[in-house]
């Protein structure tokens, strides 16, 4: 079954460019995590169940990256669409053998495109039974996730996220398409890698990270050429 794979690209969190908002929900997080023995001496919960939402190419994937990276921990990403069977009972065993990875060593589990298992549905009708059952299955897969661990979920549509999904995360992030001043420090950063005679580009704005990437690196080409 190959529904997931490791991820072993290293991210700096240092490197991910944050609104205000985010870089303190995301340094309250760090923090907890990384005393967590220290809090669970005292029956403290320690947040480890993060839901990120939000514009497409403004840091989701990237964070679950650094994430992993920061702790030194393996990344398992699910290939949620490869999950997903017409079989019935099928999704829901998928599921638990995927989690089952995260129970013997200490690891990111990052589910994209979350909403593609967690939509909403009219639970009356009978033809999305299975997506009920696995609906449950997540919410008792979530219950039991090893505190060791570190569950990440990322989707574009969080409307279409049910409600008793969604409180099961510790953690919500909504990640929008970056202001003018942090997108100019993208660019900076983007731009010092190259010598000065090449690192022009004509910036634009209101648009994501992976937008101003490209952008760059096709200027900067056109620029070598």
């Amino acid at each position: 079954m190959n529904n997931y794979f490791l991820e072993r690209t290293k991210v700096d969190i240092n490197q991910i460019f944050y609104d205000e908002e985010i870089k303190s929900k995301m340094s309250q997080f760090l923090l907890e995590y990384q005393f967590k023995n220290d809090l669970l001496q005292y029956n403290l919960p320690v947040a480890n169940k993060l839901l990120l939402h939000g514009a497409t190419g403004c840091g989701k994937t990237y964070t679950a990256k650094a994430i992993a990276t920061h702790f030194n921990m393996k990344l398992v990403v699910i290939n949620l669409s490869g999950i997903i069977s017409s079989k019935l009972g099928e999704t829901a065993k998928n599921l638990e053998a995927l989690f089952k990875e995260v129970q013997y060593e200490a690891s990111v589990l990052f589910l994209d495109e979350f909403d593609s298992l967690g939509q909403i549905r009219d639970y009356d009708n009978n033809d999305n039974s299975e997506m009920k059952r696995v609906v449950n299955a997540i919410i008792q897969l979530m219950d039991y996730f090893p505190q060791k661990s570190i569950l990440i979920a990322a989707t574009n549509q969080i409307q279409m996220i049910d409600q008793a999904l969604r409180r099961r995360f510790d953690l919500e992030l909504e990640f929008k398409l970056p202001n003018s001043e942090i997108l100019n420090q993208y660019y900076d950063y983007l731009l010092a890698q190259y010598p000065t005679e090449f690192a022009t580009v004509n910036r634009q704005y209101n648009i994501s990270f992976a937008e101003a990437q490209q952008l760059v690196f096709q200027s900067i080409k056109n620029n070598i050429i």
